[in-house]
């Protein structure tokens, strides 16, 4: 048996000796095949015969499968190239990203568009993207807790996901995820990503449609052009428009897009707690889910690249290389570029 993942817990099993279910304090799960082992030392009961994930077909109509497909997907459970590979991708279904700094309401701001799109007879697919602590892999999980209305509608299905360490805000299996949600009929996908300062703009390369929120503290416009904003929305939101200064802070923004950009870039101002604005916002959604992306060839070079990123450095544990840096820098002639070379050769 191969795959050993060792996790403490307390299950029931069935003994492929006597056919008996048992009580086991366990301490591996082990995959062989359609069959989970779990057992301690060389002792293994049957716990559960997983269905093949080749078979799975995620379908909005049943989030349960979505659920179990998304599930085999990011935590890369043995069977999941074969259901990425077996994925009939609904191209029509865009994928609506939504970035900016920290603090700006981009969750209560999805909630209040969530209602709006739901309202005109949608069904909805969320995921939203927390940072990952760089010291114990840990993620609060916390953006979904301004969605709690909508945690039990039949048409709206919400899941979070972390950053695991990617500074752009968008996780290694973000695109393998969303194109799940893509296959599962949902009539769009919206993706909340964290906000990590100027480094949002990793988002360009997966959404058809990309919203940048700012408030109106969100600092002089020349440095939301210096963090490269102004080159990947295709809409700003002035989220907290009820505060000082928010009409003019709007109306210096849209200066400076009409000088940077021979087209219009709508703005929209936005009170998200009170849904003030949200309606401009979802109708602008609406009316361009037919509208061609004109970047579709830099999404799909962004995300073969991302993918071929991540295949090539699967072999690399993250742990372990944190433990072989901890250990090898306890020599004086430690040099970085000298360790990482076994890693890159």
């Amino acid at each position: 048996m191969t795959d050993a993942r060792k996790k403490a817990f307390f299950t029931t099993g069935i003994n492929p000796n006597t056919r008996k279910t048992v009580k086991i304090t366990t301490c591996k799960i082990v995959y062989t095949g359609s069959n989970v082992y779990c057992g301690f030392g060389s002792i293994f009961v049957l716990c559960k015969t997983m269905t093949k994930a080749g078979n799975i077909q995620p379908t909005a109509a049943n989030f349960r499968s979505v659920a179990r497909a998304l599930t085999i997907v990011e935590n890369d459970l043995p069977g999941a190239d074969e259901l990425l590979k077996s994925l009939h991708y609904n191209n029509s279904t865009p994928i609506i990203g939504i970035t900016g700094p920290p603090g700006a309401g981009k969750s209560t701001l999805v909630n209040s568009i969530i209602e709006q799109l739901v309202s005109k007879g949608n069904k909805i697919a969320v995921l939203a993207i927390d940072p990952t602590s760089p010291f114990n892999f840990g993620s609060l999980l916390g953006d979904r807790i301004r969605m709690t209305s909508h945690f039990n509608h039949p048409d709206v299905f919400i899941r979070s996901l972390a950053t695991r360490g990617s500074l752009g805000g968008l996780s290694a299996k973000t695109i393998e995820m969303a194109d799940v949600l893509r296959a599962a009929g949902f009539d769009y996908v919206l993706i909340e990503t964290v906000g990590v300062g100027q480094s949002e703009i990793e988002i360009a390369g997966l959404a058809d449609l990309t919203f940048v929120v700012l408030v109106p503290e969100s600092g002089d416009e020349i440095q939301n052009i210096k963090s490269g904003l102004m080159e990947i929305a295709d809409a700003f939101i002035i989220n907290k428009a009820d505060r000082a200064d928010a009409d003019l802070f709007a109306n210096n923004l849209q200066k400076i897009i009409h000088q940077k950009n021979t087209e219009t870039i709508p703005v929209f101002k936005t009170v998200a707690t009170t849904n003030a604005g949200i309606n401009e916002v979802a109708d602008f959604i609406l009316s361009a889910k037919n509208i061609k992306n004109t970047r579709k060839e830099f999404l799909l070079t962004e995300k073969a690249y991302r993918l071929i990123q991540q295949k090539r450095m699967a072999d690399v544990d993250k742990k372990k290389l944190q433990q072989d840096l901890a250990e090898a820098s306890k020599d004086a002639g430690f040099n970085l570029y000298v360790f990482t070379e076994k890693y890159s050769g």
